[in-house]
């Protein structure tokens, strides 16, 4: 498994009229042609005009759900090995479920979660269309 959840810390250019315009956002294919866009939060505040708020990992969280309890152990590794910050170590959740927490190097809070309540009845486990 190759999961490239660090990819928030994606970073690119944009060179408009001889200047480089930063432009951190990552993208990411939701279902339905819909896309979330996380941005660096300095240029989310020059791109939309608001003020820049004191950032916080616990204003949101990424959940990232895998269909085997095991692959919550993996990914956390994975996340840990790229330079993660692992805020909670996978356990047993209330639900049944099996999750922990990590902070990516950019401050995001990702949860990494097996839950056997919300596994999807298929048999075909290839990437949905």
């Amino acid at each position: 498994m190759d999961v490239q959840i660090l990819s928030l810390s994606y970073r690119t250019h944009r060179v408009t009229a001889g200047t480089q315009e930063p432009r951190s956002v990552a993208f990411f294919d939701l279902s339905n042609g819909v896309k979330l866009a996380i941005w660096d939060q300095d240029d989310l505040a020059h791109d939309s005009g608001l003020t820049k708020a004191p950032a916080s990992s616990t204003s949101f969280s990424i959940g990232h759900n895998v269909s085997q309890r095991s692959e919550v152990d993996e990914v956390m590794e994975q996340a840990r090995e790229a330079g993660a910050a692992i805020v909670k170590p996978a356990q047993e959740t209330f639900y049944g479920g099996y999750a922990g927490y990590f902070t990516d190097p950019d401050g995001h809070l990702w949860e990494i979660v097996w839950n056997p309540g919300n596994l999807a009845e298929r048999t075909d486990l290839s990437p949905l269309p």
